[in-house]
């Protein structure tokens, strides 16, 4: 009899720490992270979002899985870490960058995907329209102030007549700065020399290609670009060719300035959206948001380096990086 009862006890116990276990997993989210390249603003937006959701209650560990992966800048990895996410059955998905978030939505339209530093969603073809997705994607676009922008050109280089931009043409997300470039440029007194690249090593010769054929270089968010924008700054020093940004971490890495978006802060925000889902609202009704606040960052010292000088009072507005 006494036999017996221990047999039972232990069958208990075992049933009950396979249903604690099963508990335990049911509450934890699986987050697949898929990210084009390393750049200091892609990082920056995947710390904000993930920042957002630990002070939500989904730290990384306990209630949440989190699974990163970068495809180092290789479509083809893209391809195979979207296919692993599938397999995984992850709960809910963070794209980071265009190219990213267009791997991982031709792989699902039932996972939440969430994409952050996407600029033209719709070009993109991730979301139906920016108001109403109507796709399982949703998040935060990067869209420069790119009117702005080169009007800051302007301003720090007035004899500038014609502006160089390097970028990555098999990019939609560069595809769309470009268009807009060429649009606003005319209202500026503007003419745009472009310089497409199709792969990293082509970044130096598509910046030597620009001398002599533009007064001021501009870097728009192009990740390709973005991720080698030392050989731009290199041909910018060299050549007294002033060099402009679309984001801040270029700035900080050696271009003049830029009047855009802070990363972190758009990380955060599509953070913010994740938890909503989490919560249990749909993607396909969250409209795409934008962020609001935009700051003017300027590198004195990359300036005086390419023979531009900045007004000291553009400096007091200014968020001053080296």
């Amino acid at each position: 009899m006494r036999r017996a009862v221990y047999v039972l006890l232990a069958a208990l116990l075992v049933l009950g720490a396979v249903a604690g276990c099963g508990g335990a997993e049911a509450e934890q989210v699986k987050l697949g992270v898929i990210q084009i390249v390393e750049h200091p603003a892609l990082d920056a937006a995947r710390k904000g979002f993930l920042d957002v959701l630990a002070e939500n209650g989904y730290k990384d560990g306990e209630r949440l899985a989190v699974d990163y992966q970068n495809a180092q800048g290789q479509q083809d990895t893209l391809q195979t870490i979207a296919n692993k996410f599938i397999q995984d059955k992850k709960d809910l998905i963070l794209a980071i960058a265009t190219p990213s978030a267009q791997a991982m939505a031709d792989k699902t339209s039932d996972i939440p995907i969430l994409i952050t530093a996407v600029t033209d969603p719709v070009a993109a073809k991730l979301v139906k329209s920016m108001d109403k997705p109507e796709t399982n994607v949703t998040g935060t676009t990067d869209m420069n102030p790119i009117k702005e922008q080169l009007q800051l050109i302007k301003d720090l280089v007035p004899t500038a007549k014609k502006v160089g931009v390097i970028y990555n043409s098999s990019e939609v997300n560069s595809q769309v700065q470009v268009k807009i470039c060429k649009e606003v440029a005319p209202e500026l007194g503007l003419e745009i020399v472009e310089a497409p690249i199709t792969a990293s090593n082509e970044v130096m010769q598509g910046a030597q290609s620009l001398v002599g054929r533009c007064d001021a270089i501009y870097v728009p968010t192009d990740n390709m670009v973005v991720a080698a924008v030392a050989s731009v700054v290199k041909v910018g020093e060299d050549n007294k060719l002033p060099v402009f940004a679309g984001e801040e971490n270029t700035v900080t890495k050696g271009a003049i300035g830029t009047f855009g978006i802070d990363y972190y802060k758009l990380g955060r925000q599509t953070g913010e959206m994740a938890v909503r889902v989490l919560k249990g609202e749909k993607p396909q009704d969250m409209p795409i948001e934008s962020q609001k606040e935009l700051t003017l960052t300027l590198n004195p010292g990359a300036a005086e380096r390419m023979g531009v000088t900045i007004p000291e009072e553009m400096k007091g507005k200014a968020k001053l990086v080296q």
